[in-house]
């Protein structure tokens, strides 16, 4: 299963990751349009006293001459109609109009003064330094420096005609940049305003309050799309990682033996936890910067060259090396990365063992063994972990140089832009911000580039469980047993069965053939890893049989559905397993509709009320994970009670005796042949004197049937059964 088929699980939360999307965008416009604001505090706040346009909202009629005259003939009649004489509504704002004959601006449509902005930011500076030659002789003496105007007399005032003037004016200021026209032209706005009377200081307060205030709405704006994007990223990662915990778990429920062969049970509770968390750590990430990062790094590019396009080498020579610097530090620490969760498998697969086996390792003595082992394994983590850390924690000075050494470069340049009238003070702090912006943007998407490659792995981790084929599969049409008799129904058949276990080289069972009936007991004995216990798992479908066929009820169980075939098994196995809870919760485990006489009578024939009543709280006396609070014989005798309870078909007891003394297991197996008169029971069993009494005995050696039949039968045909037997019967025994 690829990793990618992980996505279908963002599918069903399609409209969050939209309403992220939409967040995102609206946060990241809000955090672009902050250096924006500053940059227009500076440059119109403080440099031009609140005014952001060269056209004045009112002016004297001598001005309104002056400006007409410097205007081209063909915006003259344009200029005209945006200004009215009637100046009634402009005397509060402009006490200087009061009783004197001015023009007020009456058209507001930005199209039409856009159209008319640069023949009219000339005129204005025209007018405006043409009053600066009659009344400033100080700045008409450092105009005429700048642009090199023929001059004499004492201050250095140009000495030329008016008509010259006018001449000179038109030609200087027509090869002039745009910027610079539209600075002068402001200047003769404030210089005009001032001369009407208005309040400059109330003028320049009221655009920086109103600027500031807007800027203080964009941060609430971006600090709001900040917080519920956080908060719907949480929530999809969250209900993403629970539907792959709950899927990954399904799955592992629906393994057979074969499957869980492919993975260790500290693997699987790492890909369950750890690998999950992973992932839901990544889609956090993911939402928050994967989406967000690309808009602002965008974003700044394009509020970076609005600002000023004669700096854009800068941002783009840090660019590269930002991502120069990336490619090395991922290129390095992928490897890294894809070792993690391996090293956490292990170390959990250390962890468990020394824990599960503890009483062994004490009575062994190997307790430093043990710490060694751990310590190995804890160290390649740690070492691992810290190549990681150490790499990465170099990524941020580098950043920061990155971004120290951009804004002082853009500074650099930016001055000399400034001391040319090419850029404004504001825009170039505008394009420091932005160049930051689109660096971090670029750090952002780095970490994402860092985070990926470990939760690829994990995702991949997870994938692999959930893409495992199962070997035990339900049929597309199953048969059913719901028209047999009890008696007919508990027939079991094994017809030339053979199984070898998955990469196996060779047969584990070789053409095992017998019939288990109703009210009798089949037992299988024989020596170690002769396949009793694979022969009897086979019944249940832990495994399929890859040679011959098992029936119940004359129907072959790969015909069946599994839940149908388990529902006629009650199953004991060798190592008895209790859950956390309590007696009666594990007694519900076989039948959830288990009454209490049913929990009483099971627990009779399972030689297990004596030590039920002994604990003060009886069938609700807890039981701790794994029944590590009870002894091996009663956590066999409960599991065996859970069995009965089911009332099953076919009982499977897989050497579930092995730890009841000889008194116990007769009193047992008495018990069980008149409760299960009518079931069938196969057994398997390392005692001889628990199946002597069997109706039939199936001796198994190296997988294959070497004896069957009774215990008479066999102590005279079979020569590994008498062994066997003669090894292990004693006066007495076998009772």
């Amino acid at each position: 299963m690829p990793v990618t088929k992980l996505l279908r699980y963002l599918r069903p939360h399609a409209l969050p990751i939209l309403i992220c999307l939409a967040l995102l965008f609206g946060q990241a416009m809000a955090d672009l349009a902050l250096p924006d604001r500053m940059s227009n505090i500076v440059n119109n706040g403080i440099q031009k006293g609140g005014v952001t346009s060269p056209f004045p909202e009112a002016m004297s009629a001598e001005t309104y001459t002056r400006i007409m005259m410097f205007l081209p003939e063909e915006s003259r009649d344009a200029v005209g109609a945006l200004y009215s004489d009637d100046v009634s509504g402009e005397i509060n704002k402009f006490p200087g109009l009061d009783g004197a004959r001015g023009y007020a601006l009456t058209e507001t449509d930005k199209d039409a003064l856009s159209a008319l902005e640069l023949d009219f930011s000339r005129a204005m500076t025209a007018h405006h330094w043409a009053k600066l030659f009659t009344e400033n002789p100080e700045a008409a003496a450092e105009i005429a420096k700048n642009f090199n105007m023929p001059s004499s007399g004492e201050e250095g005032m140009p000495q030329m005609s008016e008509a010259e003037r006018l001449a000179w004016f038109t030609g200087i200021i027509n090869g002039l940049d745009p910027m610079m026209i539209s600075q002068a032209a402001v200047q003769g706005v404030l210089a005009e305003y001032e001369a009407l009377g208005a309040d400059m200081s109330a003028l320049q307060t009221g655009y920086i309050l109103w600027a500031g205030l807007q800027m203080l709405l964009l941060s609430l704006l971006g600090a709001a799309c900040s917080v519920l994007v956080t908060f719907f990223a949480a929530r999809i990662a969250a209900s993403v990682s629970a539907a792959l915990r709950h899927d990954v778990f399904a799955k592992v429920e629906s393994f057979s033996l074969a499957e869980f062969d492919k993975f260790s049970t500290a693997s699987l509770i790492t890909r369950t936890t750890n690998d999950i968390t992973q992932i839901q750590g990544l889609i956090v990430m993911a939402i928050r910067m994967l989406i967000y990062a690309p808009i602002m790094g965008v974003g700044g590019v394009i509020y970076a060259l609005r600002k000023s396009t004669s700096m854009s080498w800068i941002i783009a020579l840090a660019v590269v090396i930002l991502l120069g610097i990336i490619a090395v530090l991922v290129a390095v620490a992928m490897p890294r990365f894809q070792r993690v969760q391996k090293l956490v498998d292990r170390l959990n697969l250390v962890s468990r063992e020394n824990l599960s086996g503890m009483m062994v390792i004490r009575a062994y003595n190997t307790q430093d063994f043990e710490e060694k082992r751990f310590d190995a394994a804890n160290r390649d983590l740690t070492d691992n972990s810290l190549f990681i850390n150490r790499l990465m924690s170099t990524m941020m000075p580098f950043m920061m140089l990155i971004m120290n050494g951009v804004s002082l470069l853009i500074m650099w340049v930016g001055a000399h832009q400034i001391q040319a009238s090419a850029l404004q003070i504001g825009d170039m702090m505008a394009f420091i911000q932005y160049a930051i912006q689109i660096v971090m943007s670029f750090l952002m998407l780095s970490m994402m580039f860092i985070m990926m490659p470990r939760a690829a792995v994990s995702g991949q981790r997870v994938a692999e469980v959930l893409g495992t084929d199962i070997s035990v599969k339900d049929p597309q049409s199953p048969k059913t047993l719901s028209g047999l008799s009890d008696a007919r129904r508990g027939v079991v058949e094994f017809k030339n069965v053979s199984f070898r276990f998955p990469g196996a080289e060779e047969d584990t069972l070789h053409d095992i053939s017998f019939i288990a009936r109703p009210g009798e007991t089949t037992a299988f004995i024989g020596p170690t890893g002769s396949g009793k216990s694979t022969v009897v798992n086979l019944l249940p479908r832990f495994y399929d049989v890859t040679g011959g066929s098992v029936t119940l009820g004359g129907v072959d169980i790969r015909e069946l559905t599994q839940k149908e075939l388990r529902d006629q098994i009650g199953y004991v196995p060798q190592k008895g397993t209790l859950f956390s809870g309590t007696i009666a919760s594990n007694f519900e485990v076989g039948r959830p509709e288990a009454s209490r006489e049913d929990m009483e009578l099971a627990a009779e024939v399972a030689q297990a009320s004596d030590f039920i009543a002994e604990k003060g709280e009886g069938f609700g006396a807890e039981i701790s994970q794994g029944g590590s609070n009870v002894s091996g014989g009663q956590r066999q005798r409960l599991s065996i009670a859970r069995a009965l309870i089911k009332k099953p078909q076919v009982f499977i007891f897989d050497d579930s005796f092995s730890a009841l003394d000889y008194k116990t297991d007769a009193n047992l197996r008495r018990a069980l042949k008149r409760t299960t008169g009518n079931s069938t029971q196969l057994i398997v069993a390392q005692r001889v004197g628990t199946i002597m009494h069997a109706e039939q005995i199936i001796v198994l050696n190296e997988g294959r049937i070497v004896g069957r039949g009774r215990h008479d039968e066999l102590m005279e045909s079979c020569g590994i059964y008498r062994e066997i037997a003669q090894s292990q019967l004693r006066k007495g025994e076998g009772a």
